[in-house]
């Protein structure tokens, strides 16, 4: 069966990728497991494992402790040089967005967001807590400071739709985010809210967003879903 040059457990990996595909395995379905796997491909359980652990890096799959190795589903793939809002990103991909308003207060802001948004001493902020879902499932925890002053209608109700759209609506034409992306672990407020089974590194993206006059309109701080999203960069020399 295995007569290839390559490594037996390439090999072996690329034969439950197949696998996947012809069987029509879907996202969030389980594959054998490692027992029956070995068994099925006549190879030691240390050449699965490593031929398991390939995929799981490739993204294709991923392992619970104690419940089993799952098909991924379809990753959002994200382009991080293209600004545009969550709901305008989901419905291009035919997925139905909500939001979920954890907090929504008018409060004054700290030093580092009235840096962010050059904002007097005596000027106040919205922060809005909010929980991003496409089809049902949770893929983003945002938190958003955005000036009482530009924004003095702003409400729950308006947060619970596209935040960009509501801005150009209101005359206002959105420009550039200055952002900083970084791998951290979820505490155990993301790992509930965003329904993560295990402890793995995810993408925070802090950014501030202005307006084509330079004006500060936003400054964020964004939490995206391991499992579910991806960022996409295209470089040309």
């Amino acid at each position: 069966m295995w007569k290839s040059s390559r490594p037996l457990y390439k090999q072996v990996a690329n034969r439950i990728r197949e696998d996947i595909v012809s069987n029509g395995t879907e996202g969030g379905e389980a594959i054998p497991t490692e027992a029956k796997l070995a068994q099925m491909y006549d190879v030691s359980r240390v050449t699965v494992r490593r031929a398991v652990k390939l995929l799981a890096e490739e993204g294709l799959v991923y392992s619970v402790h104690g419940s089993g190795t799952y098909v991924s589903e379809k990753k959002i793939e994200h382009d991080i040089y293209k600004l545009q809002g969550f709901t305008e990103e989901m419905s291009g991909l035919h997925n139905n967005p909500s939001n979920e308003i954890l907090e929504f207060q008018l409060t004054s802001p700290d030093d580092a967001v009235r840096d962010y948004l050059k904002l007097r001493d005596d000027q106040k902020v919205y922060y809005v807590k909010r929980l991003r879902i496409a089809d049902g499932q949770p893929l983003i925890l945002e938190e958003s400071y955005l000036p009482y002053d530009l924004f003095p209608d702003l409400s729950v109700n308006v947060m619970k739709e596209s935040k960009y759209e509501y801005i150009e609506q209101k005359g206002y034409m959105i420009n550039r985010r200055h952002a900083d992306l970084r791998p951290i672990l979820p505490s155990g407020e993301l790992m509930e809210l965003l329904h993560l089974e295990e402890s793995a590194p995810m993408l925070c993206l802090e950014a501030y967003s202005t307006l084509s006059d330079g004006t500060p309109f936003e400054y964020s701080t964004v939490y995206y879903h391991p499992v579910k999203y991806t960022f996409k960069f295209v470089s040309e020399k």
